[in-house]
């Protein structure tokens, strides 16, 4: 079995892990995160969403904290945006990256905005537009790609179909994301062989969740099926307030261990990322689902034997 050398995360946890929590974090305290985070080695950070504050509350001052972090040269800052307006917002913010979600399930697409995933992606037209013209750049993000609590499993035709129609506005930057937590390895793999031996020219990226223990595991079957870029969020926080039980990102200090226990390389430094988990658990008030923050790097057993 050949391994990637290395893979790259993209830290999701200021906007898809705080956005589900009931404690609202200070702008102050989003903003000492994510500059810790940056000098822990992330390369790739969701510092928050530009959606409207009635939808979700905790994103509400994404603008001043993406005009309050350090601005690091080579670290990648980018925000979610469902429409024009969000991307008015990133651009004001000093924002040049921004991500539009649509789902590949028709069920869930209408109960989460009343449209089908076609309408929502014909109303991008004017986003891609808008970015083509004030140097943004777009990346999208397909959720429910592998399951939807309404319709079951998702097929891999409705996300081909989604894939389409991201190309027809030029975005060659996708994301497969498990909002609910229901894929597993044999899916991971088969869906991602097919869309990258269709789709040569996009770059892949997988977001898992760990509602049902399978998030890392769907994590080494993306790694066997060619893809080197993963979503992930500290402490293990978040899920989808629109996708019912759909709780917990994979951990990134879970997702980084283990591959440091496999020898593939992040660029991050682990114990600097757990401090973080810890940091982010004292601002939240209770414990997460982050394994390592819990047991330990398996380094450390080994530490005190030899104490």
């Amino acid at each position: 079995m050949k391994w990637p050398a290395s893979i790259r995360i993209c830290e999701v946890g200021p906007r898809d892990g705080l956005q589900n929590e009931k404690v609202m974090l200070t702008v102050e305290q989003k903003v000492e995160l994510i500059d810790r985070l940056v000098q822990a080695g992330a390369k790739m950070i969701e510092i928050g969403s530009f959606v409207h504050p009635k939808s979700v509350p905790p994103m509400a001052d994404t603008d001043e904290v993406a005009k309050r972090i350090k601005r690091v040269e080579g670290v990648e800052y980018r925000v979610l945006v469902m429409n024009v307006r969000g991307l008015e917002r990133a651009e004001a913010a000093g924002v040049h990256k921004a991500k539009l979600t649509v789902s590949a399930s028709r069920a869930h697409s209408l109960s989460n905005l009343k449209r089908t995933p076609e309408e929502v992606i014909r109303s991008f037209a004017g986003c891609a537009d808008y970015a083509a013209q004030h140097n943004i750049e777009l990346s999208g993000a397909i959720s429910t790609a592998f399951g939807c609590p309404f319709e079951g499993r998702v097929a891999l035709e409705q996300v081909i179909s989604v894939v389409s129609h991201f190309r027809e506005f030029g975005v060659t930057e996708l994301s497969l994301s498990d909002t609910t937590g229901m894929a597993n390895p044999e899916q991971v793999y088969g869906y991602a062989i097919r869309v990258k031996e269709q789709f040569p020219d996009i770059t892949w990226n997988l977001h898992f969740h760990n509602t049902r223990g399978m998030g890392l595991a769907n994590v080494v079957a993306g790694m066997q099926a060619g893809i080197d870029r993963y979503d992930a969020c500290f402490a293990g926080l978040g899920g989808c307030p629109f996708a019912p039980g759909a709780s917990g990102n994979i951990a990134t200090e879970d997702l980084i261990h283990m591959c440091h226990e496999m020898g593939i390389q992040t660029g991050c430094d682990l114990d600097a990322v757990l401090a973080v988990g810890r940091s982010v658990q004292q601002y939240i008030g209770h414990d997460s689902a982050s394994f390592i923050l819990k047991a330990g790097k398996c380094s450390d057993i080994v530490k005190r034997k030899k104490d």
